[in-house]
């Protein structure tokens, strides 16, 4: 949330500066405040456990945040309960009839197929369209990520040697660490990595309409942004409770699938040990610095996108 303070007392200037989120007691004694509105495209095979990592992070924060669930009407959905999609989810088809102030499209197990394979692709691409010009900031996640870096700018992805996966340090290009979406981050901090495909790093470089927030070596491509926040990708999965790498873990080697032990995850790489925490505060920062991004530059008649 804003600060209130007088335009004229001398912090003023240096926390704008900062990009501090102030406010003078002008505006605020004329703001309108409404409820943010949410919607979040789920493509995940863990449904209910997606739910609770994202509302967990939207939920932390002053806010109020009105959420719709989307689920991808073209595609049968094998892993929520009965019952559940029906219940609490609604179709493509009735979102777009609406503006909203944020979007979030998560990861989909389905980074290995080309895009045009995916069974829902035309329906993800009429949201991903809808979304230029009707939600104001729209987050993409790991797959999502890289679906929308292809769909708007044609930025393809390529196999992995192996896939990547654990917990890896990240940092912020210099001019970007104190952009409202970092705002309180480390130099450096951690965040969960699990995929078999990376996004063209050359690719994303030569477009000139993306700035390359975050990027490694070792991890490639971590988040990029568009049109001054109004598209964020992000290939890692900040969200990610303290057990979700141990399920996919235990779940790759029930199946037969060779897989390493996640990197920096449990103590001295032991599966038998319990994992140790290290990403959840920034993933908490980086949603609220997200909301209250929303927040700020939303108008209050979304009709004015």
């Amino acid at each position: 949330m804003p600060i209130k303070i007088p335009r004229t007392l001398p912090a003023f200037d240096t926390l704008q500066e900062e990009n501090i989120f102030v406010m003078t007691e002008d505006r605020a004694a004329h703001q309108d405040i409404r409820p943010l509105k949410v919607a979040i495209v789920n493509l995940m095979p863990t449904t209910i456990d997606t739910e609770i990592q994202l509302l967990r992070l939207l939920g932390n924060s002053p806010l109020q945040v009105g959420i719709t669930l989307l689920h991808m009407g073209s595609h049968e959905s094998k892993n929520a309960p009965p019952g559940h999609l029906k219940k609490f989810y609604v179709g493509s088809e009735k979102i777009i009839r609406q503006r909203f102030d944020g979007l979030i499209i998560t990861g989909a197990p389905v980074e290995t197929l080309e895009f045009e394979e995916v069974d829902y692709w035309d329906e993800l691409v009429q949201v991903i369209d809808y979304s230029a010009d009707n939600v104001f900031s729209t987050l993409h996640i790991c797959w999502g990520a890289q679906a929308g870096l292809y769909r708007r700018y044609g930025i393809g992805k390529k196999n992995l040697p192996k896939k990547l996966f654990g917990i890896f340090p990240h940092g912020l290009s210099e001019q970007e660490r104190h952009t409202p979406l970092f705002r309180g981050f480390d130099d450096e901090f951690l965040a969960p990595q699990s995929r078999h495909t990376e996004s063209d790093r050359e690719a994303a470089h030569s477009c000139r309409e993306l700035t390359i927030e975050s990027e490694t070596t070792e991890t490639g491509l971590f988040i990029a942004t568009a049109r001054g926040g109004r598209e964020i990708y992000v290939t890692g999965h900040l969200e990610y409770d303290p057990l979700t790498l141990d399920r996919e873990y235990r779940r790759d080697l029930a199946r037969g699938l060779s897989i390493d032990v996640p990197k920096n995850y449990y103590p001295q790489d032991d599966p038998a040990r319990e994992p140790v925490v290290r990403w959840r505060a920034h993933a908490h920062l980086f949603f609220n610095n997200w909301l209250n991004f929303v927040y700020q530059e939303t108008p209050y008649n979304l009709e004015d996108l």
